[in-house]
C-alpha cells in the first residue's frame, strides 16, 4: 500500500480534481460522498463525509486486514497488470539512485507484469527499453524517492502506449454524421450500438439506428427492444433485404426526419473472411460514414490488436470500441491497440447499463493501473446524478449540523447510481486494492442500512434525536426492518458522529486545514457547543453521548458493525 501512497503523487488527474472540487460546489458534495476510508490519499479522503463515515465505519467493524491478506485483489479492471508492476518499484525501495544495475529486476518484473496480461510482444519491447533508458538517464530529484521516480516514467509510458490525448467521435459538419459499426460475432455490437445512441441522445443530438444484421433476427429484435427502451427510432427491413440496401434506405429515412446521428449495426462472424470484409466495404461505400469503429472484446488481449489491424487494412476504420473492459483483469487489449495499429481506442463499455459507454482517457487509465484511482471520472458520473440544488441544501445543513437520515439514504443512492462498489471503490486514490469479503460485506452493510432508515417515520428521519432518547423506537424500527436493536442503535450513533466530523470536514475545506476527528468523546464535545443551553437540553445531549458511545463500543451483529 505504500506505493499506492508514493503513486499519488504523480497523479495529474489528483490535481484537476483539486481544482474542479473549488470551483464547484457539486463536484465537492458528490466528491464528500465518495467511497473511501483509507488515509493513503489524505488530501482526497479528508474531503469526504457522509458514504466516506459509513464506509470507514463499515471496515473497520467488518473484516480485519490480517483475516484477508491473502485474498487481496484489484477491485476494479486490470488488477492482474496493477499487481505486477506495483512488485516492481517495491524493489527499489531504500535506494538512493536509479542505476542500470539496481533497475535491472524491477525491469524483469515489469516486463513479465506485461507478458502475463497479454500485451503485444513488439509492445513490451518497446516499453521497457524506453522505461529503463529515461530511469538510467535520470537524475536525482531533491525529496523524490527512485521507487517513486520510477512510479512516474511507467505512468507516462502507460499514458503514450494508450495513445496519450483522448480521441473523440467526429461529427460531420453537414448533414447527419454516419457511424458504422463493425467486429466479430458476440462482442456485443448491438448493445453498443444502443448505447451510443443513449449517450448521444443525452448530448442534445437526435439519434436514429438501423438494424443491419441480417443473419441474425434475435438481433433485430434487440435492437428494437432496446430502441424502444432509450427512446431511439430504429429502421428495419427484416432479414430478406442486403445489408447495404438497408444501409441506403435507413439513411434516406434519416435524412428526411433530419436526424443528427445514424448509427448502423452489422452482423457479425465467427471469423475474419472475405465475404464478410466485402459486404461491410458494400455498406459503407452507400453509407459513407464520419466514423467507421470496430467493436472488440477487451478479453481478447492482444489479439484484439490484430483484429483491429486487420480491419484497418481491409476496409478502413477510424477508431475502435473496447467492451466488457470491467471483467478484464489483465489489460493487454487497453495496451496493445493504438500501438500496434495506430488506431486509436475512442470509447470503453464497462458494465450492462446504458450509462457505462464512455471516453477512453489515457492518462485516467494509467492512473487506475497504477492505483492512483480516477477522481475526474468519478466527479463526472458524480455531477450526473446531483444536482447543483441538491449540492447547496446538503451543504447548508451540515454547516447547520442539520444533516438527517434522508440525506444519507439520498447520499448513498446517488453514489450508489454511479456504479457497483468495486467500481467506485476503484475510482478513488488507495482504495483500488480491497479484499472481496470486504465489498461483499459492504454492500451488504448498505442494504440493512436502508431497510433500518426506510422503517423510520418521516419525523425519525428529520429527527435522529427521537431515536437517540428512545429505546421504544429503536425497539420498534428493529422489528418493523427485520434487524436487530443493536444494529439500529449504531446507525443512530453513526448520524450523530457525521454530523460533527462533516461541518468540521466542510470548514477545512473552505480553510485548507486537515482536521482529524478520531475520537467520540471530541466529537461529542463539539456538538454540545452548538446545543441551546437550557438545563434540559443539556441533559438530552449528555444522554445522547452516552448512547452514542455505548453503541459504538458495542460489538455489533454481522452484517453491520460487525467485530466477528
Amino acid at each position: 500500500m505504500e506505493s499506492l501512497q508514493f503513486s499519488s503523487r504523480f497523479s495529474v488527474n489528483r490535481v484537476q480534481c483539486t481544482q474542479n472540487r473549488t470551483t464547484s460546489r457539486t463536484s465537492r458534495a458528490l466528491c464528500r460522498s465518495a467511497f473511501t476510508g483509507t488515509t493513503n490519499s489524505a488530501s482526497l479522503s479528508s474531503k469526504n463525509t457522509s458514504t466516506r463515515e459509513i464506509w470507514s465505519w463499515v471496515k473497520s467493524k467488518t473484516v480485519g486486514q490480517g483475516r484477508y491478506r491473502r485474498s487481496q485483489v484489484r477491485a476494479e479492471m486490470f488488477g492482474q497488470l496493477s499487481s505486477g508492476l506495483e512488485a516492481a518499484w517495491t524493489k527499489l525501495k531504500g535506494e538512493d539512485v536509479m542505476t542500470k544495475e539496481n533497475i535491472a529486476e524491477p525491469m524483469k518484473d515489469i516486463r513479465r507484469a506485461l507478458l502475463e496480461a497479454d500485451v503485444s510482444l513488439p509492445v513490451v519491447r518497446r516499453f521497457v527499453q524506453s522505461v529503463s533508458d529515461q530511469a538510467v538517464g535520470m537524475g536525482v530529484i531533491r525529496g523524490v524517492k527512485p521507487d517513486q521516480q520510477l512510479v512516474k516514467i511507467v505512468h507516462d509510458e502507460l499514458v503514450k502506449v494508450m495513445g496519450g490525448e483522448v480521441s473523440e467521435l467526429q461529427f460531420a459538419k453537414s448533414g447527419p454524421t454516419v457511424i458504422l459499426l463493425a467486429g466479430l460475432q458476440g462482442v456485443g455490437k448491438t448493445t453498443v450500438a444502443a448505447k451510443l445512441a443513449y449517450n448521444l441522445k443525452k448530448q442534445g443530438k437526435s439519434c436514429m439506428l438501423i438494424a443491419g444484421d441480417v443473419y441474425r433476427p434475435a438481433a433485430i429484435d434487440q435492437l428494437v427492444i432496446l430502441g424502444e427502451k432509450i427512446g431511439v427510432p430504429v429502421y428495419t427491413a427484416g432479414t430478406e433485404a442486403k445489408p447495404a440496401d438497408i444501409a441506403k434506405q435507413g439513411l434516406k429515412e434519416a435524412k428526411m426526419n433530419n436526424v443528427d446521428v445514424v448509427i448502423m449495426d452489422t452482423a457479425g462472424r465467427l471469423q475474419v473472411d472475405k465475404e464478410m470484409m466485402d459486404e461491410l466495404k458494400d455498406v459503407k461505400r452507400f453509407l459513407n460514414p464520419t466514423e467507421t469503429l470496430l467493436v472488440v472484446d477487451a478479453m481478447t488481449g492482444q489479439e484484439a490488436a490484430s483484429l483491429v489491424t486487420a480491419f484497418s487494412v481491409e476496409i478502413g476504420i477510424t477508431g475502435a470500441i473496447l467492451t466488457k473492459l470491467d471483467g478484464d483483469s489483465r489489460g493487454g487489449a487497453a495496451l496493445s491497440v493504438k500501438e500496434v495499429s495506430g488506431k486509436p481506442i475512442k470509447l470503453v463499455g464497462r458494465g450492462e447499463r446504458m450509462e457505462d459507454l464512455e471516453p477512453f482517457y489515457p492518462n485516467r487509465m494509467a492512473g487506475r493501473i497504477l492505483g492512483m484511482g480516477d477522481v475526474l471520472s468519478f466527479v463526472e458520473k458524480a455531477q450526473e446524478v446531483m444536482r447543483q440544488e441538491d449540492a447547496e441544501d446538503l451543504q447548508k445543513k451540515i454547516m447547520s449540523e442539520k444533516f438527517d437520515f434522508n440525506d444519507l439514504l439520498k447520499q448513498t443512492r446517488a453514489v450508489a447510481k454511479i456504479g457497483s462498489v468495486s467500481r467506485v471503490l476503484g475510482m478513488i486514490p488507495g482504495m483500488g486494492k480491497v479484499s472481496p469479503a470486504q465489498i461483499r460485506e459492504a454492500e451488504k452493510s448498505l442494504v440493512i442500512m436502508e431497510a433500518m432508515i426506510e422503517a423510520m417515520t418521516p419525523e425519525e428521519k428529520e429527527k435522529p434525536e427521537l431515536l437517540a432518547e428512545s429505546p421504544e423506537r429503536r425497539k420498534r424500527i428493529a422489528k418493523d426492518s427485520g434487524k436487530t436493536e443493536q444494529q439500529v442503535s449504531q446507525l443512530v450513533a453513526q448520524i450523530f458522529q457525521m454530523r460533527v466530523k462533516m461541518k468540521n470536514l466542510m470548514g477545512a475545506m473552505e480553510g485548507g486545514a486537515n482536521p482529524a476527528f478520531t475520537d467520540l468523546a471530541d466529537a461529542m464535545k463539539a456538538e454540545q457547543k452548538g446545543l441551546p443551553g437550557t438545563a434540559r437540553r443539556k441533559k438530552k445531549a449528555e444522554s445522547r453521548k452516552k448512547f452514542v458511545e455505548s453503541a459504538s463500543n458495542k460489538p455489533g451483529p454481522r452484517g453491520f458493525g460487525s467485530g466477528n
